[in-house]
């Protein structure tokens, strides 16, 4: 498994991490499966959310299933996220509401402490100072070693950086041979012809390279946020069709060249993987074994759906 250190966070992190919001669906036995099976290929990471599952439900299932796994909690990094409020129906990132959440996430996670914590899409309502109090708070206590955000644009980031004193270590957003919004724009610049030109992030790519966060890319096989994998979709005929030739060209699978896709690109990017299945998830790990070159990743790029101006 690649591993990459994240700057001023965890060190020697899998490159792929284990995202754990459909684990509420597994029995006990199962998750302790998909645990291990991910470990044993090399995933240290796990990935989870306070709206995973109803009231925390992915942290109990993850917290019950572990026990199983004879894994240590020092061999892993729990992430979790929290900001996202669905029995309120808002984003919340007060002081309170961060502080309960930790909490929650602790509690059902059978831990003292979680490795990292992201501020779950932006509360348009935050207040930066409450955060930095509640991050001041969580990090004096020894509850959180590390922070980070999802779903953030560059400048909200440079307004939390104004007042909180840890730095901001990761980014989480959306990221994928389908969902490359984060790197279209500045291919298209200028350009009135396509809706490619529209910057609809900030630069957020380019922001985390020259400010060391490391980018984790949610949803890398999804068509939009919910919409199915483009794995065989037969919509995408033609990135089926490159992906299948370089699949069989390394010997992998398909879902593991559109890894590798993201993988390839030099802000060394985690990916997060959701799948519940071990035999995928050992398919998909076999994307940090594949080598792919500039040429590679174009054809990929441009079988997509893009094109060049």
């Amino acid at each position: 498994m690649k591993t990459i250190n994240i700057v001023y966070g965890p060190q020697r992190v899998s490159a792929l991490i284990q995202g754990c919001m459909r684990m509420p669906a597994l029995s006990r036995d199962d998750a302790a499966k998909v645990i291990r099976c991910a470990f044993d290929c090399g995933i240290n990471f796990f990935d989870h959310a306070t709206c995973y599952g109803h009231e925390g439900e992915a942290e109990k299932r993850f917290a019950e299933a572990f026990p199983l796994t004879g894994l240590k909690r020092d061999e892993v990094v729990l992430q979790s996220k929290c900001g996202i409020c669905p029995e309120r129906q808002e984003f919340d990132w007060t002081k309170e509401n961060i502080l309960s959440s930790v909490e929650d996430s602790l509690r059902r996670l059978h831990t003292d402490y979680l490795d990292t914590l992201l501020l779950h899409r932006p509360d348009l309502l935050f207040d930066p100072e409450e955060v930095a109090e509640a991050f001041d708070s969580l990090e004096q206590a020894g509850k959180v070693r590390f922070f980070g955000v999802s779903n953030l644009m560059p400048m909200q980031i440079e307004l939390l950086k104004k007042y909180v004193k840890q730095p901001l270590v990761i980014n989480q957003v959306q990221f994928s041979l389908e969902q490359s919004q984060l790197i279209d724009q500045p291919l298209y610049m200028n350009n009135k012809t396509t809706d490619f030109s529209v910057n609809r992030d900030g630069g957020a790519l380019d922001y985390c390279r020259l400010h060391d966060m490391t980018v984790q890319a949610w949803s890398p096989l999804q068509i939009g946020m919910f919409g199915g994998t483009f794995i065989d979709h037969p919509d995408y005929p033609e990135l089926n069709r490159v992906l299948q030739e370089l699949a069989e060209r390394e010997n992998v699978s398909k879902a593991a060249v559109a890894i590798a896709w993201i993988l390839r690109h030099p802000a060394k990017m985690q990916a997060i993987i959701g799948t519940m299945n071990p035999v995928h998830i050992r398919e998909i790990c076999a994307a940090c074994d594949v080598s792919l070159s500039h040429h590679d990743w174009y054809a990929l790029y441009l079988a997509s759906g893009k094109f060049l101006p």
